[in-house]
């Protein structure tokens, strides 16, 4: 890593205790960034269904754009998380982002009251699971990953529209 910054392997470690320390860096600054594009995709595009699939959009393409910083983010490398409450609270605000979206969809009557914190897992975990194979290579082909893209965007809001549910 070091080499390619132009530095040696060892100044990184003059800034940083160690490993773990450097990688928390990344990863809280990983999360403040992943949680401005997710507001700005949200506030950009006027609230609603649009800005909350236009947040859907920007998930997977930060995701993909910033790779590295993303399997930081989310790929459990970072055994002190737990106990640094910076990149907790990144990690919580990138989160809220997406709670407070959901929030202000039910208060419009847009979307389910189901529990909300629930709610925004099931989306994180979908939008996760489709990053995730973009980030593998699983599809190759740009209009195989711009499909996929679209419908799992649009599932994601027809499952949690304010409708009743028909029985199975």
């Amino acid at each position: 890593m070091g080499a390619h910054l132009g530095v040696s392997r060892t100044a990184l470690y003059r800034h940083f205790a160690d490993k773990q320390s450097l990688l928390a860096a990344v990863g809280k600054e990983g999360f403040r960034q992943f949680r401005q594009v997710l507001a700005d995709a949200w506030d950009g595009n006027g609230h609603g269904r649009i800005g909350f699939e236009a947040m859907a959009k920007a998930y997977i393409q930060f995701a993909v754009a910033h790779s590295s910083h993303y399997r930081v983010m989310f790929g459990g490398f970072i055994e002190s998380a737990a106990k640094d409450g910076q990149f907790l609270a990144e990690a919580r605000a990138a989160f809220q982002v997406l709670v407070d979206a959901l929030v202000a969809q039910q208060n419009a009557g847009d979307i389910r009251r189901d529990d909300t914190v629930l709610m925004a897992r099931f989306v994180w975990a979908v939008v996760h699971g489709t990053a995730m194979l973009l980030i593998d290579g699983q599809l190759p082909e740009p209009a195989q990953r711009k499909a996929l893209e679209a419908y799992v965007v649009a599932r994601i809001y027809a499952s949690i529209r304010e409708e009743t549910l028909r029985a199975e």
